[in-house]
């Protein structure tokens, strides 16, 4: 029986986008635009991802803004480290 092991999705993914970013570097080098986009579309772009990633990343933690929540946060710190000892 043989262990064999698939590679993970994000593994292949990270090494499309090098190779892509390698092949833009080369073609980049040699005087040609591989890719049709002017610097006002990436700027307004990476500006997009950036938004949308700090959105998400805020709305998903806990933000507790009331002192009832404040406070059930506290008492949720002191549960878990009182399951640690």
């Amino acid at each position: 029986m043989t262990n064999k092991k698939k590679v993970s999705p994000e593994t292949i993914a990270r090494t499309i986008i090098l190779i892509i970013a390698l092949v833009n570097t080369f073609l980049t080098m040699s005087g040609k635009n591989p890719l049709p986009f002017a610097d006002d579309d990436i700027y307004t772009a990476v500006s997009i991802i950036a938004t949308l990633a700090a959105s998400a990343w805020a709305w998903w933690k806990n933000n507790s803004f009331t002192t009832d929540a404040i406070k059930a946060d506290e008492y949720l710190q002191e549960l878990k480290g009182s399951k640690k000892e």
